[in-house]
């Protein structure tokens, strides 16, 4: 696996107005099955690296909220719409962005995979984890350091 990567990383949205710096390296990257990030991202599945919130840094432009009005927090270019990041409700040190904002960014590969019970059946991922929903919340530490030792 490719990844980490030097840091620090530059990247933007699509449009290029919202610019932002990442100074600390991903804790993991997942895909997501679920059936919101298929209809958020038009796609089979979304990419995202859970990073410490800190390490996430805005440099230019503004992040409007958007997607679902729930629980956590969906933070779009306020141009183009672009889905930059998620801030997850009651974990306001981790962030979940979106791998794409990042230049260059085809060399991140999910290490794990979630929701794969709404997997659309021709999408397939190389994650090596893989949990019909989503993990419960004392496995996380065990994969991030899994993580951590293969990259």
């Amino acid at each position: 696996m490719p990844y980490p990567r030097q840091l620090p990383a530059t990247g933007t949205c699509r449009c290029g107005r919202v610019r932002l710096r990442v100074t600390k390296p991903a804790m993991l990257t997942m895909a997501c099955h679920c059936h919101g990030c298929q209809k958020m991202t038009g796609s089979a599945f979304s990419l995202s690296l859970a990073m410490p919130a800190d390490g996430v840094e805005v440099l230019e432009g503004e992040l409007v909220r958007g997607g679902l009005q729930g629980e956590h927090t969906h933070l779009y270019c306020a141009f183009c719409k672009s889905w930059v990041m998620t801030r997850l409700a009651g974990i306001e040190w981790l962030v979940n962005l979106r791998p794409s904002v990042l230049d260059p960014h085809a060399d991140f590969v999910p290490f794990i995979e979630t929701c794969t019970d709404a997997r659309l059946s021709w999408a397939s991922t190389p994650a090596k984890h893989s949990f019909a929903g989503f993990p419960a919340m004392e496995e996380y530490q065990p994969l991030v350091e899994a993580f951590a030792a293969e990259t």
